[in-house]
């Protein structure tokens, strides 16, 4: 069974993986359940376990509570004693515990994910538990077919070509409304452009708009008159500001004459960066406390390669729930 946690952790992806010995979620809280030391156990196994997790336990001792017998049983007490910050409702099923909440500072998520619904949903899973930085680079061959399964947001204007271009910007603030790093409403796609391509694509595009685009508005302003290809824009992307455009209180996408202007400082030595012909990953530096945002830019020829990857990708930056409609 995996178990991962999204939070400000000390990871370019944001994001802790590890595999356990149980192999349901069930198993493993009726083994720490009567552990010796059940703190302990998520010390040695969870990394200390996911903010406000360790109240489960708290509350077996305090209440003594009866270890759980099946899913049913489980929900019931995780719904009482479980202490989380979210509207979102504890969701526990057969393919594992999802869980949302806050920490006062972002919105996090926690999953115990069992091997078979891994198995079985690749298209929702394969970058959730996927624990390397970089992705693969490889791509199709011309001529290769993706289509995603989730919706999207067309930036206008569209190219003449049968390829497109994938935007996943993950990060702890969002101009957009009620937006976090958990949920989003579309990532966005640019229709009729390879990578190779996208860097003259943003050239020839309209001036940024509003924060209904901004994450294509701030790719278009970071590119720059002479740059050869989208690397330079995604080094520009790594040197601003820690705390994002927000600090500058400016949501609509500066110019890249404004962006210019701010004198831009080398990124930090913990920022990663990978361009491939098909695929450009940056990993943005923010501080020790925030820790990292991530940005991928991939098309259609690297998403046929790396189906599974692309749609989980697409839906891990749209909703923090893997099995969301």
């Amino acid at each position: 069974m995996y178990f991962v946690e999204r939070s400000r952790l000390d990871s370019p992806l944001s994001k802790l993986v590890l595999h356990l010995p149980e192999t349901t979620v069930l198993g493993w809280i009726q083994r720490a359940w009567h552990h010796e030391d059940p703190l302990g156990l998520l010390d040695a196994e969870l990394n200390g376990g996911p903010y406000g997790f360790d109240t489960i336990f708290e509350a077996i001792e305090e209440h003594s509570l009866p270890c759980p017998q099946t899913l049913d049983e489980l929900r019931e007490l995780l719904d009482e004693h479980l202490w989380i910050e979210s509207e979102d409702p504890i969701r526990l099923d057969g393919r594992g515990l999802r869980v949302r909440t806050d920490d006062d500072e972002v919105d996090l998520a926690y999953f115990f994910l069992e091997d078979e619904a891994v198995t079985a949903h690749p298209d929702r899973l394969a970058y959730l538990v996927n624990d390397s930085w970089p992705l693969p680079s490889d791509a199709a061959a011309s001529g290769a077919a993706f289509t995603p399964d989730v919706a999207l947001r067309v930036a206008d204007p569209s190219g003449p070509g049968p390829d497109s271009v994938y935007l996943v910007r993950v990060t702890w603030e969002h101009p957009e409304p009620r937006a976090t790093n958990l949920n989003r409403r579309e990532m966005i796609v640019f229709r009729g452009v390879d990578l190779p391509g996208l860097a003259d694509h943003l050239r020839g595009a309209a001036e940024p708009v509003s924060w209904e685009s901004f994450d294509a508005d701030l790719l278009r302003s970071l590119v720059g008159p002479d740059d050869d290809g989208i690397g330079p824009a995604l080094d520009r992307y790594l040197c601003l500001e820690p705390y994002d455009l927000s600090v500058r209180g400016v949501w609509t996408a500066p110019s890249h004459e404004q962006i210019l202007t701010w004198k831009l400082p080398e990124p930090p030595p913990q920022a990663r960066l990978e361009v491939a012909e098909h695929i450009a990953q940056a990993a943005r530096y923010i501080d020790d406390f925030f820790g990292y945002e991530q940005l991928f830019l991939f098309d259609t020829r690297w998403a046929a390669a790396h189906p599974d990857l692309a749609q989980s990708l697409l839906r891990y930056g749209t909703d923090w729930d893997p099995f969301a409609p």
